[in-house]
């Protein structure tokens, strides 16, 4: 790297550090911190984010992109970190710092206030923060759109660059009109559904571990722990950390929220350690971090080719619960396909209409077509419209998810949109492995080489669009998770 973009990245080391130290208190107070700690932390949270911003925003980071930005032939790196830069700088600059480390403090408080609403299947209790939250998404999309954005699109961007309405609404109004008639005529042919299946907490955790490290988890560079709602934090690649939820009588869903959260880890361990505690560190789009997730977990991880070599391990794990059930009863149970109320447990074929319901719902508060207060009601409508189930309570409903409480307006999307963007990285892997034989074999690493060298190692140099076009030859296809979903489905 040249002298200049050098200095620049010298200059930045303060603002790496303190997204670190933000980035350990996220991961602590969603794991292990004390509910009452949430007061004082929220404080912390404040400074240390209004010190963030005022590392990033001033002069000498002007100077200095200044001189990057007059230099010529920038190679990939170079041209990844003033991209990165200038949409960071742009967007903080046209905030007022006081009102940035205001919000900050609130989003540290948001969660707790969540939890507490979630557990009591209280909406009210969180309204008047998921109020605040709106409003201040509000206030700064409207200070950093362009002449002509809409607010919404500007949120949008700040998880998947380059994706906007224009191009997400008639993504969803597809998968609307296929998926929708697809799961009626699921749900009159369903397999069998899965009985309750008590398995120990403990046993859980173990045979997790097992399953975080067969997808290629690196424990020595990370840890598995657990929290009310599965997620993935890296502090830089040699620091990432799970995690996920275990219930004791459905051992299922401990073991896909872990299989997805793997996808998520193994995309940060295998970023470039170059790019460590620097702004091109971590995963690029959260279209594209989701699509790794997504393919370990569904594309993959549902399939009888992945379960093969160590379907017995899970039986001798869990004699009593699946020591007589065979790996074809056990397949057709992870692949049954009905609507339901929980986002994080639906099956593969409803869980787009899952993020259809909250991205028009989003688009809605944003627009101010919708007030907080009225949001149980309208979540319980388009429930009822595209999946034809009603929740009894807000825990079930509108409170299911804490992303709002931690101001990830625009973030939803990216799920559906990683569930495509898997299909088509699938599609082209297929064409150059034969990525069943390796499954059956129990070899991932083909597949996870595969996924280093074309998506993992570059980290935010490069963007989701650039990252599609070069690895598949073409740009944004929708049309192989739709052939997925009926291929798969259909049968």
């Amino acid at each position: 790297m040249r002298e200049s973009f050098q200095k620049l990245q010298e200059h930045l080391e303060k603002v790496s550090a303190l997204g670190a130290a933000l980035a350990l208190f996220s991961w602590d107070s969603e794991t292990l911190a004390p509910k009452k700690a949430a007061e004082y932390t929220s404080k912390a949270v404040g400074i240390l984010s209004g010190e963030m911003f005022g590392a990033l925003i001033n002069d000498t980071t002007k100077e200095c992109m200044a001189r990057c930005e007059q230099e010529k032939d920038l190679d990939v790196e170079e041209k990844g970190l003033l991209r990165v830069l200038k949409r960071q700088f742009e967007e903080l600059e046209k905030l007022p710092r006081e009102e940035y480390e205001a919000y900050q403090t609130l989003l540290a408080k948001g969660p707790s206030v969540w939890y507490e609403a979630k557990e009591k299947k209280d909406f009210s209790l969180f309204a008047p923060v998921l109020k605040e939250i709106v409003e201040y998404n509000r206030r700064f999309a409207a200070l950093r759109a362009e002449k002509g954005q809409k607010p919404y699109d500007v949120l949008l961007g700040d998880y998947e660059e380059g994706f906007t309405m224009e191009m997400l609404d008639p993504f969803f109004a597809e998968l609307k009109k296929e998926i929708v008639p697809l799961l009626r005529h699921v749900e009159e042919n369903p397999l069998p559904k899965a009985p309750l299946r008590h398995c120990s907490i403990e046993k859980q955790r173990e045979f997790n571990r097992f399953l975080a490290e067969y997808v290629g988890f690196d424990f020595e560079r990370g840890v598995l722990s657990e929290t009310e709602h599965p997620f993935t934090d890296g502090l830089h690649s040699y620091d990432v950390r799970i995690a996920t939820h275990y219930f004791e009588d459905n051992p299922e869903s401990g073991i896909f929220s872990t299989i997805h959260e793997s996808g998520h880890a193994l995309y940060e361990q295998q970023v470039n350690p170059a790019y460590n505690l620097t702004l091109l560190g971590g995963g690029g789009g959260c279209g594209l971090h989701e699509s790794q997730s997504r393919f370990f977990e569904n594309v993959i991880g549902r399939s009888e080719a992945f379960w093969k070599p160590i379907y017995g391990k899970l039986q001798d794990t869990f004699p009593e619960a699946y020591g007589s059930l065979p790996l074809e009863g056990f397949l057709q149970e992870i692949n049954r396909a009905q609507a339901s109320l929980i986002r994080t447990e639906a099956d593969e074929l409803t869980y787009s209409l899952h993020i259809l319901v909250r991205y028009e719902l989003e688009k809605e508060l944003m627009e101010g077509t919708v007030q907080v207060e009225e949001l149980p009601r309208a979540w319980n409508e388009k429930y009822r419209e595209y999946l034809g189930v009603v929740p009894q309570n807000d825990g079930e409903g509108v409170l299911q998810d804490i992303h709002w409480a931690s101001g990830l307006f625009g973030y939803f999307p990216s799920y559906a949109l990683g569930s495509a963007i898997a299909s088509q990285l699938f599609a082209c892997m297929k064409r150059q492995m034969p990525v069943e034989e390796y499954l059956e074999k129990g070899n991932l690493l083909p597949i996870r080489e595969f996924l280093r060298e074309h998506v993992h190692q570059w980290g935010k140099a490069k963007t989701t669009v650039e990252i599609l076009r070069e690895t598949t030859g073409e740009d944004f296809n929708a049309g192989y998770y739709v052939q997925y979903l009926k291929e798969k489905f259909g049968r």
